[in-house]
């Protein structure tokens, strides 16, 4: 399964060493990633490939929201077949 993981914060220092850090840990590879700073704000997004993570979906979705709390940092995840449906125009 894939799912889109986006990442928002004020900048700073090892955000995304942070967040890749995290996937990995979970066994979680990084397919495609974009990020983009807008003044002092950081975005970043990211699709990914939870073939083999280690955690069920719902346990890995508190899990990033709960460690991104730690540095300020508002993680969402979203598998991809619902993300595409709900932008499908």
């Amino acid at each position: 399964m894939k799912a889109i993981v986006s990442v928002f914060a004020k900048d700073a220092k090892g955000i995304t060493a942070y967040v890749t850090n995290l996937l990995a840990q979970q066994d979680i590879n990084i397919l495609d990633i974009s990020q983009t700073l807008m003044q002092e704000y950081f975005a970043m997004i990211m699709l990914v490939d939870l073939t083999d993570c280690k955690m069920p979906f719902d346990e890995l979705l508190h899990h990033l929201q709960e460690k991104g709390a730690e540095r300020a940092l508002d993680i969402h995840v979203q598998r991809q077949d619902i993300f595409e449906a709900m932008h499908r125009i």
